[in-house]
């Protein structure tokens, strides 16, 4: 059975329904909780699949996080082969830092449902699925295009959404994995964010979630298979 990896650095950020996805098309997942585990024990080579999750750190606060230095260096030795890589949020940042582009504050944060706009790339690539939809952002840095990386999606105040390198390593700002109950989780431990923010309270995001997971789901489970089916 192939294996995916899923990097996590906070409990309540799981890969939400992905996880039933990939099972459901025989993969095994396991989980490494960065602050508490031993992320330089990844074998960056030879596991099938890995997935970089988001969280609320930056991803130039190695200085703070050590954690997060290590998995930088995995993450540059397994782009440097070309394996299976996966980067949501925070994830996608440190996919580009190794890629060796810049990490900084966005123009704007991001915090609600919005859809993306496609590039000429990203409508004949694997994010169609989600062409016209509104998907999930949650992120105040954004990241610049890696060289060599294929421009995807952008939203307004967000130039860079989505970047491929190839088939096989694929990097996402915004969040297709969450469900509406999954985010209930978020707004409690993201309480202080919300309050400090120009943001929808919680009864909106939480309307606007009932509104669009189910076609985010929907959405996201053909973008995922499509994807692990397309990979080298």
């Amino acid at each position: 059975m192939r294996e995916c990896v899923a990097v996590r650095h906070l409990p309540f950020e799981d890969m939400g329904y992905f996880e039933q996805v990939l099972r459901d098309e025989g993969w095994s997942v396991r989980y490494v909780d960065a602050p508490r585990e031993d992320v330089a024990d990844i074998d960056a080579i030879n596991t099938d699949l890995l997935i970089v999750l988001g969280g609320p750190l930056g991803a130039n606060d190695e200085a703070e996080y050590p954690f997060l230095a290590d998995e930088l260096q995995v993450l540059e030795r397994r782009l440097e082969k070309n394996r299976p890589t996966l980067g949501i949020c925070l994830g996608a940042q440190l996919m580009a830092r190794a890629l060796g582009a810049a990490v900084a504050p966005a123009v704007k944060s991001e915090i609600g449902w919005l859809p993306l706009m496609l590039t000429s790339s990203g409508a004949v690539s694997v994010l169609r699925h989600f062409d016209g939809a509104p998907v999930f952002h949650w992120h105040g840095d954004a990241f610049d295009l890696p060289e060599h990386a294929v421009p995807l999606a952008s939203t307004p105040d967000c130039p860079h959404q989505a970047f491929s390198v190839g088939a096989n390593i694929l990097g996402l700002q915004f969040h297709p994995e969450i469900t509406p109950q999954g985010l209930e989780s978020w707004y409690v431990g993201h309480y202080r964010a919300l309050q400090d923010s120009p943001t929808p309270n919680v009864r909106d995001l939480r309307a606007d979630g009932n509104r669009h997971g189910n076609a985010l789901r929907r959405n996201g489970t053909l973008f995922l298979r499509e994807w692990l089916a397309g990979l080298e």
